[in-house]
């Protein structure tokens, strides 16, 4: 099974006249990197919930919202007044320097944040576990999303790894053509500089065996289809912990693909590599978001 690293959840419950919501959201990360926006008076209880979060979420770039609101509409307010005063002492002396129109200074100034800020109650216990029940079903629907698109990454990448596996086989019929264009370049080479009648044709099977060895792709085949399997038995485990793994199976599998192009001396081997290529990337490209 495999997690998306991207993923949204929603849950909200009533309590109390009183109605909690709490979304997550998750990008892209290499670490477990989470952000709070809730009431100050929940400041206190942030250990708890980044626990939660952490233990759930296993990996990524969270933002998590809580916002708890009155049905009644009485939610309390309070004003900083010293904040207000200083705010407008400066604002109206700047006025009055500047000559600038005076327009509605009070509600610029109660837009100032810190002006005006809800009042900070100590957190009823039973609210408290409602809060935490929330925070359990947005982790349960954040944590459906991401399997659901983990599902749809993990069939994409199947597909991936067999389009990498069909120009892989496709390999050895050119193999033996280029061998024969490799023997036959070298001798023309050396009958045009050296005189066809001068060629030493021991010495000459012995350089085309050096040359053969040098290009031959068979360990390069061997541990490609080895890496595209392991992919796969990766892939099929029951855990979620994968992304990492994966991420280092296709980096082997980019060395296999770039050594084997270097050593082509072909153009429909390059063709076949160039495919294998295009497809390692965009399995790169899913990697990167999976968990």
């Amino acid at each position: 099974m495999l997690l998306s690293m991207t993923g949204y959840g929603r849950a909200t419950t009533a309590f109390d006249h009183k109605t909690i919501t709490i979304e997550v959201r998750s990008l892209n990360s290499k670490f477990t990197d989470i952000r709070f926006k809730m009431p100050s008076n929940y400041k206190e209880k942030e250990a708890i919930l980044r626990k939660i979060i952490s233990e759930r979420a296993e990996r990524g770039k969270l933002d998590v919202s809580l916002e708890v609101k009155s049905l009644q509409g009485d939610d309390e307010f309070g004003l900083n007044v010293p904040l207000f005063k200083r705010y407008h002492r400066a604002l109206a002396e700047l006025v009055d320097e500047l000559k600038i129109p005076n327009g509605d200074l009070l509600q610029a100034i109660l837009r100032i944040p810190n002006v005006v800020a809800a009042a900070e109650d100590s957190i009823d216990e039973k609210e408290w576990e409602a809060v935490e029940q929330t925070l359990h079903q947005a982790m349960d629907n954040f944590n459906d999303f991401r399997r659901a698109e983990g599902e749809a990454m993990e069939e994409d990448l199947r597909m991936r790894i067999r389009n990498i596996q069909e120009p892989l086989k496709m390999i050895n019929p050119f193999e033996k053509g280029r061998i024969t264009r490799l023997r036959n370049r070298l001798k023309q080479n050396l009958e045009q500089f050296l005189g066809k009648e001068n060629i030493d044709e021991n010495r000459f099977e012995q350089e085309v065996l050096f040359y053969l060895e040098k290009i031959d792709i068979t360990e390069e085949k061997v541990r490609l289809e080895q890496h595209c399997t392991f992919f796969i038995e990766q892939l099929d485990l029951k855990t979620t912990l994968k992304g990492r793994k994966l991420s280092f199976i296709s980096q082997e599998m980019g060395r296999e693909i770039n050594t084997l192009g270097a050593k082509a001396y072909s153009s429909d081997i390059q063709r076949l590599v160039v495919q294998m290529k295009d497809e390692l990337e965009k399995i790169k490209e899913q990697v990167a978001n999976s968990v």
